[in-house]
């Protein structure tokens, strides 16, 4: 049976706009012939609205936005943003590299509401394919709808991460029946109701658990709630930062992780977190320095806990408390911890919508299940019909969910989508090599009797 379509079809569907889709909808907005939409189930855009803590700011320059490094002249830029909104001198005499996270996502926003090709309040309901063809069914502003495209790019973004042993004091806390449970992703909107209690507990081991604490550290002795950060980290890491680890966000390094065996890939994912799930340093140190401020009073009743993983959690309805199982990852002893208040500092998932469930056919998987990622980024069973975005750590390594690396893989997109670079894709920027010299390999019977 072949499609039926009296709409037009679009060479190319993307669902889901955070900052990657939104990006790849810059980069093909100038692109003459190409058409493509970008349907994003909320009203606008915005960027983890939970966590814009005022002092927030990228871990990564400015350059590294939506188009720079893929178009340094795109007037979708974060200096032409700065430019068009009067804040080009104020950024300049700054002299600092990085923006504030607010600053970013209005940033994004401005780009955002400058694209026709975007439908917000556009949620996809269901996905067909035909003959060459996806048949979206959609629910947006006007109703109903259907489009249909040629390719799909999922850019459906990551979920707030519930730990299993913190899965029922969240649910009980959220259907009303517990005490103060929350995700970091709700902070801000929760931050006065959490001040309010005796008690908070910060679980993670990232930048965001850091940045919750040193925020609630500097009011901890003025509402007099106890505070205490629990990481099962042996401390608390800094984002390694230094220029020849950056090189590993690189083409290079993608080429050389994607070629490993997936069992390696998958080890390397487990120790490399440091790489991209550590602490701006420069927070480290003025937590450092804002606790030993306060405690040359002694009013701040605050513990940070390493090595402390949580096994299990319930709310204590009399006494009004969550008790908290640890095990200490070093000793292997077990302790307990009580607490009014929780928060769940632990990161975001990967979860794929239910519209792929009648695609399935489509998808091509690794013996994990997941999605087996192209070196071009395509996971469809035909090349270059299903795009992802962020969605291929296990494949392409800890650069995926990096800020900087999205111009490169927009651009690497665009090229399968387009047949040819409209954006010229950098293949070689790293002084460093990471495998084997090309021609100086040692056959392994040969390694094998030297080693003998």
């Amino acid at each position: 049976m072949s499609t039926s379509c009296s709409g037009r079809i679009h060479d190319f569907a993307a669902v889901g706009v955070g900052p990657f889709n939104l990006g790849l909808a810059a980069l093909a907005d100038p692109v003459r012939g190409l058409d493509g939409i970008f349907l994003e189930q909320r009203e606008s855009f915005d960027w983890h609205p939970g966590m814009m803590l005022e002092p927030a700011h990228l871990q990564v320059p400015f350059m590294a936005d939506l188009v720079t490094l893929a178009d340094p002249t795109s007037p979708y830029s974060f200096l032409n943003f700065l430019k068009e909104t009067g804040r080009l001198y104020r950024f300049y005499i700054r002299e600092n590299f990085y923006p504030l996270r607010a600053e970013y996502n209005q940033y994004c926003q401005w780009v955002a509401g400058q694209l026709s090709s975007i439908r917000f309040g556009t949620a996809v309901v269901e996905t067909r394919y035909d003959d060459g063809v996806y048949r979206l069914t959609v629910a947006g502003p006007q109703g109903p709808g259907v489009l249909y495209a040629r390719r799909l790019v999922l850019g459906t973004g990551t979920s707030p991460y519930i730990p299993e042993a913190a899965a029922d004091i969240a649910a009980e806390s959220a259907a009303g029946r517990g005490g103060v449970v929350l995700h970091n992703a709700d902070y801000l909107g929760r931050k006065a109701e959490l001040q309010q209690q005796p008690s908070i507990t910060i679980l993670g081991s990232g930048q965001s658990a850091a940045e919750i604490y040193y925020d609630l550290l500097q009011e901890a002795d003025h509402y007099g709630y106890r505070l205490n950060w629990v990481t099962r980290s042996g401390r608390f890491f800094p984002l390694e930062y230094t220029k020849l680890t950056l090189e590993m966000t690189s083409p290079e390094y993608v080429d050389y992780f994607h070629g490993l065996p997936q069992h390696q890939r998958d080890h390397l994912n487990k120790t490399q977190k440091n790489l991209y799930k550590g602490i701006n340093s420069d927070l480290i140190n003025a937590t450092y320095d804002l606790l030993y401020a306060k405690g040359l009073t002694g009013m701040v009743d605050t513990r940070l806990l390493t090595h402390s993983t949580l096994t299990a959690a319930q709310w204590d309805a009399a006494a009004g408390t969550h008790r908290l199982y640890l095990q200490h990852g070093e000793q292997g002893t077990s302790y307990t911890l009580d607490s009014e208040a929780v928060v769940l500092a632990t990161g975001y998932g990967y979860r794929e919508p239910g519209f792929l469930a009648s695609i399935e056919h489509r998808i091509a998987r690794d013996s994990a299940g997941r999605f087996a990622v192209d070196r071009n980024y395509s996971t469809g069973i035909e090349p270059g019909e299903i795009f992802v975005q962020n969605a291929e750590l296990h494949t392409h390594g800890f650069v995926t969910p990096d800020l900087g690396m999205g111009a490169y893989r927009n651009s690497c997109i665009l090229r399968e989508i387009i047949g040819h670079e409209v954006y010229p894709v950098e293949r070689s920027i790293a002084f460093q090599q990471f495998g084997s010299p090309a021609g100086a390999a040692v056959p392994q019977d040969v390694a094998a009797e030297v080693l003998a």
